[in-house]
């Protein structure tokens, strides 16, 4: 190589190394600041190519994708006092990337164990608002919201925002969970007595409704079959006499038919009576002649 070439070599090579020290980079899933002896001098870096000066300014680049936190159970305690594990996951991002840097000096480790501190502040206070039946049915939904909103504005001045708060499981303790299932079961007995009893009650009011109700049907019906057997006998009655007054004879005879009749239908029958006796008058009268 000729020796008057070699100085514009060595300026072209310090150039690309000049420029290779002073380029950079950031693509839309990162968040980027520009320091300068461990300050920051510029922020909010669109996506594409940028530069710095060599030495003397340093770049940190932070991801702006969601993270997730899966901690390790939390113990808390309810409104009772009763001690239950919370298990439970949270999605957060970086939001602002100087806020971020300046309290965590830009480690996501270090991010990450202050979000769980004001996690787990967070369940403790909004588990003990709450009783049980609150915290694992009835309001759960609203308990994650109101996590989320207390935790949330903490995690503000880590420069994250808190995406999404989870509560996955909700358990006793291993050494009250007994006593709390002993505690259920007696509730439930309780409730299954009671409600027994409460329908033994209803059976009893419906038995004697229906037993009242039968013995005034009854009375009803006799008093109303009394009232037809009377108008009954009293139209027979009239029947009779309107036919006595016709052929007293004829009527009397026809009685004494229907007399014999019943007295003598059966056999067996036996009567002890004088031969002149008035019952056998049409008898004793007969000439048994056709």
């Amino acid at each position: 190589m000729n020796n008057s070439k070699l100085p514009v070599v060595v300026i072209v090579g310090l150039v690309f190394i000049v420029i290779g020290l002073s380029a950079f980079t950031v693509n839309e899933r990162e968040l980027a600041i520009k320091l300068q002896v461990g300050e920051v001098v510029e922020s909010e870096l669109e996506p594409g190519l940028h530069f710095k000066i060599p030495v003397l300014q340093t770049v940190r680049k932070f991801p702006s994708r969601i993270l997730k936190i899966d901690d390790a159970p939390q113990r808390v305690f309810t409104l009772e006092r009763t001690a239950m594990t919370v298990d439970y996951f949270v999605k957060w991002r970086i939001i602002e990337e100087v806020p971020f840097y300046t309290s965590t000096g830009g480690s996501q480790d270090v991010a990450m164990d202050r979000l769980r501190e004001i996690i787990k502040n967070s369940i403790v206070t909004e588990f003990g608002k709450r009783t049980i039946v609150e915290a694992i049915s009835v309001e759960r939904e609203k308990l994650m919201e109101d996590m989320l909103t207390n935790a949330a504005e903490t995690a503000k001045g880590l420069g994250v925002k808190l995406v999404d708060f989870r509560v996955k499981q909700v358990e006793f303790v291993s050494d009250v969970r007994d006593s709390v299932y002993d505690q259920m079961s007696e509730e439930r007995a309780r409730v299954a007595t009671e409600t027994r009893a409460n329908g033994r009650e209803a059976a009893e009011l419906i038995r004697s409704t229906a037993d009242k109700d039968r013995t005034i049907i009854l009375a009803d019906a006799y008093r109303d079959g009394q009232i037809i057997r009377g108008v009954g006998d009293a139209r027979a009655a009239e029947i009779y006499a309107d036919a006595y007054t016709k052929d007293a004879e004829f009527y009397a005879f026809y009685r004494s038919i229907d007399a014999y009749k019943k007295s003598m239908g059966n056999p067996g029958d036996l009567l002890v009576l004088d031969p002149n006796n008035e019952f056998f008058r049409y008898l004793n009268q007969s000439s048994g002649e056709r």
